[in-house]
């Protein structure tokens, strides 16, 4: 990250920043710290939004909240943009250009052989030659530009995949979480959004799986550790969910699984899985050898309204919840 502060300036707004950061009880580390510096500089109107709507909520700030706010704002997501602009623009000029010569070179054989038409007629020998000869050089011309332009073509399809390539790694960036590897909040409300248009009474349950007691878990043992236990349970909660389904990593201890076109009951059934399935993990320190607490999950399970917002619907989840003490 680049700053453009003075020495006196960043010494202010560091103060503040790790005050700030002791304020929402937040660790100071390179993400946190660079997104409190931001808030505290008061010139990213975008991100103080953000975090004055989210602590009106009523939430505390957290570590998956600050990552989100980092991707959004220091990422440079506008800078690939740009640099996906350019690719599509010079490909498009690729191809342009190759159409223009295909024309530039198909008009020029059609004019020579309009124009040698009343010569291959005339009974003068050397007039006749002369056409043939135009015209030959005519056709080899013709033959050489479009040789020259499926050339172009195929670097223009060379192109083209290794950009589409490209675009599909973006995506799985934006619409994955980078620890878990579920999806993240955005891309459920896509793919949300893409089942109630095809239709729009669709049955759609929702689970909602919270990590018992992962804060005290994560302070005992370190974040490092706690991410490594979130991804092994988040694999163990998309084990039971199939290709129609969606697991999703919502909160920092918390995962939603969504399943179209089916019903509450059957919900509760891969709802019970999932609680078992994590119940049966077992977590060994790789660095100590020493065996890690097993882990619980508390779970709420509900079918989605009809025309029901799907905050709303998450949130009647959520309230759903049945605490397990295991």
């Amino acid at each position: 990250m680049k700053y453009h502060d003075s020495i006196k300036q960043a010494d202010k707004i560091l103060s503040l920043s790790v005050k700030q950061l002791k304020q929402w009880q937040l660790a100071v580390n390179p993400i946190n710290y660079a997104v409190s510096y931001e808030y505290c500089k008061q010139k990213n109107p975008i991100l103080i939004a953000s975090i004055k709507h989210f602590l009106l909520s009523g939430k505390k700030l957290d570590g998956f909240f600050m990552e989100q706010l980092y991707k959004e704002h220091f990422l440079e997501q506008s800078k690939f943009r740009h640099e996906i602009i350019s690719d599509l623009a010079i490909l498009f000029d690729q191809v342009q250009q190759s159409c223009q010569q295909s024309t530039s070179s198909s008009q020029a054989l059609i004019e020579q052989l309009d124009d040698s038409i009343s010569a291959l007629k005339s009974k003068n020998i050397h007039q006749v030659n002369d056409a043939i000869t135009k015209l030959r050089q005519a056709s080899l011309s013709f033959k050489k530009q479009q040789q020259q332009l499926v050339e172009q073509l195929e670097q223009s399809q060379q192109h083209t995949q290794a950009l589409e390539e490209e675009l599909e790694e973006v995506r799985q960036e934006i619409d994955l979480d980078a620890i878990t590897g579920l999806y993240n909040r955005k891309a459920m409300s896509k793919h949300v959004d893409t089942w109630l248009t095809e239709d729009p009474n669709r049955a759609v349950a929702a689970i909602v799986v919270s990590v018992n007691h992962f804060a005290k878990f994560s302070e005992r043992f370190g974040g490092l550790i706690g991410d490594v236990i979130l991804s092994k349970i988040a694999k163990k909660v998309a084990s039971y969910v199939d290709d129609s389904g969606l697991p999703v990593r919502s909160g920092h201890d918390e995962f939603i699984v969504l399943l179209p076109d089916v019903d509450g009951g059957i919900a509760l059934e891969i709802a019970e899985k999932i609680k078992q399935g994590v119940e049966k993990l077992r977590f060994v320190s790789v660095q100590s050898g020493v065996r890690l607490p097993k882990m619980g999950v508390s779970l709420g399970v509900t079918e989605m309204q009809t025309k029901e917002e799907l905050s709303k619907f998450i949130n009647r989840t959520r309230k759903a919840m049945v605490y397990s003490a295991s």
